[in-house]
C-alpha cells in the first residue's frame, strides 16, 4: 500500500494492466478546469519520480464545455488506454485512445452521437479480472 500525491481531489478512476508500467490517474469533479481535463500518469516502477500530465481534453479538440476527463480503459492487448471526455449534452464529447508506452495521443473518436461517453469497459479485461 501507498499514498501517492497527484494532481489534487476529484478522482474517480485509476487503471493499470499486467503489461505496463503506468498508472493512469483522472480528476474528473475537480473544480479546476485544467486538472479535470487532463489525466496523470505515473511510472509504477518509479514512484519516486511523480507523475506526468497528459491534456486528453486540450487533444480532443472539442471546443466549449467543461470536457471532464474520465475512466481510462486499456485495450486487451493492454498497449491503449481509452479516455471518455464528457461534455454538455449539447457540446461535442469524444472518446480519446493514447499509446501506453509513448504515452503519446493515437486517435479521437468524436462522432456527433457520442454524448457523455460512460461504460467503454474492455469485456475481455472485465471478465478476465484484468487490472
Amino acid at each position: 500500500m501507498r499514498v501517492l500525491k497527484g494532481q489534487g481531489g476529484g478522482s474517480l478512476f485509476v487503471k493499470t494492466h499486467p503489461k505496463s508500467k503506468n498508472l493512469w490517474v483522472d480528476t474528473p469533479l475537480n473544480p479546476d478546469p485544467k486538472i479535470a481535463q487532463s489525466i496523470a500518469v505515473f511510472d509504477i516502477t518509479n514512484f519516486d519520480a511523480g507523475f506526468k500530465v497528459l491534456p486528453i481534453a486540450e487533444w480532443a479538440k472539442l471546443g466549449d464545455g467543461p470536457k471532464r476527463v474520465v475512466q481510462p480503459e486499456y485495450n486487451a492487448a493492454g498497449d491503449e488506454v481509452w479516455f471518455s471526455v464528457w461534455n454538455g449534452k449539447d457540446q461535442k464529447s469524444a472518446i480519446v485512445v493514447v499509446d501506453d508506452k509513448t504515452l503519446k495521443l493515437k486517435k479521437v473518436i468524436d462522432d456527433p452521437r457520442i454524448i457523455t461517453p460512460t461504460g467503454k469497459f474492455n469485456v475481455h479485461n472485465t471478465g478476465e479480472d484484468v487490472y
